[in-house]
């Protein structure tokens, strides 16, 4: 850090700080990092800083705050500088934090077991069954290798006297191992000098025993074993680290929805089929994992899960019901206990608590409500922690009321004057102190619990004690050093042999699939949209009078293709705004910001699938468009951001990813829809009238991305017979109809026989056989009955390919997606307009 920096650095009084001691000497394990920074510019910090919001915000690193004023996914806030702790703090901290977790899993294994714990009076059965966070139909399940939480994690607090104390235990499925890796990923690359030197502890081997822990557990019967992470959806406040782990562990990520049980057994549905599952790593809250036993109104779960869990045939992580330990209450009991199990004293106590459920315990927690502070008893219930002193008289006497109306359901806890940390000030460049909290992380293995060299170091948004993420706090990578040199270790199981490299199969995930073929739709769709709407605007812009004319035949088709709301009357003033609303107004259903934001939202879904790359391109892609009170010229800037970012998608859809069938549903995807897009405004500029029709022939080459090869080919103005056969006919140009009609034909054949899964019938070749056996000699007129009736010919053609590629989608939808039942043979799919297509696929 640099020195007017550090000399500005104010602790705060009757705190232990992280960084220096009493006498604001730095502490001998943060003097080399503060040396290293002392050697910086201040300019360096500056920019430092920057990388990693950057990196934040590039990675779309988010935690989803419910009705936060930053939008639904908040970026995830990452301090500048590290929590430094030394090898042999740590080396006390993780014992502490293994033995707690064995003695857990031990009360556990009691709880829904034998239940000794509970005749011997070791633990008030009020406090058990009194919650809802205990289920009753786990009772007397017996989990596969007799280890009910296969994670654990602790908050830990120190207190000013330098003692680590236990605040909270997380044994339902902890979140914040995934930000710890992703912060310590992002910090890595912003002091890479000062990581190396400092010898700093790796991550990786943590996540490699939690691989191992859950294959080694699997009940597979000898087969591979396969492990999911099963998330709520992208909606949960840490949907990212659901997809970061599951793309980091090399697990699929699934939703209740992927999910089915057949026999007492947990299958993934699957491309190729049903694929069945052996461990469940969840994110999912415990009562809403079966709606069957458990929650009824819960459509996030999986009916019949609880089934297979009692017939032993697949492993959870952590067990059903292991929420019940959540609740501070039990904080109280846990020295007797582990005093009973384990003939050992907590090497780490918890802060002292009282459950409000024990009489005496009420009437000591009313005589020092000034000193503690309280929480509710249950994970359910929802209530902020109250800080005693902080409470009026009126305040203190309705909480005095309400507790003894329920003691059972209050917990106080000693409140603890946390310790601080430095934390980067971004607003004024300086580093203040803030209170600051760990949550510790550990893994069950065979030889015991296994603690990650390191944790989420959790800042409090402001002055005070209360450290939650929910609340706007910030999170700080940590640093244990090693005192030794560090190897790099990767994340891989042992070694494959030919035979495993042979059989390797990716299970693609029927929602995956799907959410792979809507985003290649979606791409396709913005791509198209945005060559139209740039077309317009060049000739809004251009505001010449010769513009006029194809402005208004472009107005016409664009409003036919739902693209505009309604007609507009004057050229210049209502079209310009109508057709800048289509490209900045999300509310404009079949604009480019309404389907920009649907492809973000598929992407989002599928992001473990994606290469860093790939995904910045689409995590970007919203930010490109303006506001709502965009003008033209800051509109078409927008389009062409728009156009590159397509560009760039297309080329990663062709030369990034795996040839896999996740790979021919996204290409499939492209295909249906360019087929859709590119005869739907041929269809439209076909009907117009014969002036309006000449109008529109050089827009629909620029729309169609055919322009520059009709410029190369023929070098003249455009005419209708070339345009149509440029644009319609020719096999070799990548954007006509008959192009993608030759195509789809060709990869649905290929995907359907890769996937196992007969085909009934010739699907597109009808119509690829009669667009080359159409005569074109009927556009060589300018005009006349016969031109118009061979534009309506092809008019009915290519509305006949429209509904054949709306129909497909249909049919792609039943056949490949669905497990419900046989589908029809595909290719026979319903007729679907493209306003009712528009609607259908407007919530995807």
């Amino acid at each position: 850090m640099p020195r007017h920096l550090l000399s500005d650095y104010v602790p705060q009084p009757s705190r232990y700080d992280e960084m220096v001691d009493d006498i604001q000497i730095p502490r001998p394990h943060w003097r080399a990092f503060l040396s290293h920074l002392a050697a910086l510019p201040a300019e360096t910090m500056l920019r430092r800083n920057q990388f990693v919001q950057d990196a934040i915000a590039s990675d779309g690193v988010t935690y989803n705050v419910y009705a936060d004023p930053k939008g639904a996914s908040r970026p995830w806030e990452l301090d500048l500088l590290p929590l430094i702790l030394p090898v042999d703090e740590w080396r006390q901290i993780s014992s502490a934090v293994a033995q707690r977790a064995r003695l857990l899993d031990a009360v556990l294994g009691d709880l829904y077991g034998p239940q000794k714990l509970l005749a011997e009076g070791l633990i008030p059965p009020a406090l058990v069954f009194g919650q809802r966070s205990f289920l009753w139909p786990a009772h007397g399940i017996v989990p596969p290798g007799g280890v009910s939480m296969h994670v654990y994690a602790a908050d830990l607090a120190r207190s000013p006297d330098g003692r680590w104390w236990v605040l909270a235990d997380r044994t339902r499925g902890p979140s914040g191992a995934g930000y710890a890796l992703q912060n310590r990923m992002t910090l890595s690359r912003a002091f890479p000098d000062a990581f190396r030197e400092l010898q700093v502890e790796q991550l990786a081997p943590f996540f490699r025993e939690l691989q191992d822990s859950l294959y080694r557990l699997s009940p597979t019967r000898g087969e591979a074993p396969l492990a999911v992470l099963l998330t709520p959806g992208p909606f949960n406040e840490t949907y990212f680290e659901h997809s970061f782990l599951a793309r980091y562990l090399g697990f699929p990520l699934v939703e209740g929805q992927d999910l089915i049980v057949r026999g007492a057994s947990v299958y993934l549905k699957t491309l190729r089929g049903l694929r069945r599952v052996h461990a469940i790593l969840r994110r999912l809250d415990d009562d809403y994992c079966d709606p069957v036993e458990l929650r009824a109104d819960s459509a996030l779960g999986i009916p019949g899960l609880l089934h297979a869990v009692r017939a032993g045939n697949v492993l959870l992580a952590n067990a059903l019901g292991s929420a019940v330990l959540e609740t501070g209450a039990f904080a109280g009991f846990y020295p007797a206990l582990n005093e009973r199990l384990f003939g050992e004293k907590l090497e780490m106590p918890s802060i002292a608590t009282w459950w409000c459920g024990e009489a005496p315990a009420l009437e000591y927690v009313i005589a020092h409500l000034d000193e503690l502070v309280i929480k509710p008893a249950y994970p359910s219930m929802r209530m902020e922690p109250l800080f005693g002193h902080t409470l009026d008289s009126a305040s203190r006497a309705r909480l005095v009321d309400r507790m003894r109306n329920q003691p059972h359901a209050y917990v106080a806890q000693e409140w603890v004057r946390l310790s601080h940390a430095p934390t980067w000030g971004s607003e004024d460049e300086s580093v203040v102190s803030k209170a600051a909290a760990l949550r510790v992380f550990a893994v069950a293995t065979p030889n015991g619990y296994t603690v990650m060299p390191g944790a989420l170091t959790r800042v409090a948004p402001h002055e005070g004690d209360v450290v939650s993420m929910q609340s706007g706090g910030s999170s700080k990578d940590t640093w244990v050093l090693a005192g030794r040199p560090v190897a790099r270790i990767p994340l891989r199981r042992p070694r494959l042999g030919v035979e495993d490299v042979a059989k390797s199969v990716v299970d693609i995930a029927s929602r995956v699939g799907e959410n792979l073929f809507w985003m290649g739709r979606y791409a396709e769709r913005c791509e198209g949209l945005a060559r139209l709407l740039r077309a317009a605007l060049v000739r809004i812009a251009d505001a010449a009078p010769e513009a006029e004319p194809a402005l208004r035949s472009l107005t016409k088709v664009s409003e036919r293709l739902e693209l505009l709301s309604d007609e507009k009357d004057e050229v210049h003033a209502s079209a310009e705004a109508a057709f800048v609303a289509a490209v900045v107004d999300p509310e404009v259903p079949g604009g480019l910001a309404a389907n920009v934001l649907r492809l973000h939202s598929c992407a989002n879904q599928v992001r473990e699938r994606m290469s860093t790359d790939n995904w910045h391109v689409f995590n970007r892609l919203p930010q490109r468009l303006p506001g709502k009170a965009a003008t033209v010229s800051s509109a078409l800037a927008s389009l062409d951001e728009v156009m590159l970012a397509c560009v760039s998608l297309a080329g990663f859809a062709m030369d990034d990813m795996t040839r896999d069938e996740s790979w021919h549903f996204l290409l499939l995807g492209r295909r249906l829809e360019r087929l859709a897009h590119v005869a739907a405004m041929v269809v439209h500029v076909l009907g117009l009238a014969p002036d309006e029709r000449e109008d529109a022939l050089e827009w629909l080459l620029e729309a169609a991305n055919s322009i520059v090869t009709f410029r190369a080919r023929y070098r003249r103005a455009p005419e209708l017979l070339p345009v149509l056969h440029l644009v319609v006919f020719d096999e070799s140009n990548p954007h006509s109809v008959a192009f993608q009609l030759r195509e789809l034909s060709l990869s649905i054949e290929r995907t359907a026989a890769e996937l196992g899964r007969e085909v009934s019938g010739d699907l597109l070749g009808p119509l690829v056989r009669e667009l080359r056996g159409a005569r074109l000699e009927g556009f060589e007129p300018e005009e006349g009955a016969a031109l118009e009736a061979a534009c309506e010919e092809l008019a009915h053609l290519l509305r006949r390919a429209e509904r054949s590629a709306y129909g497909l989608s249909d049919e792609l939808q039943r056949r490949f997606f669905s497990h419900a039942g046989t589908p029809a043979p595909l290719g026979h799919g319903t007729v679907r307009r493209p306003s009712e297509a528009m609607k259908a696929e407007t919530p995807k």
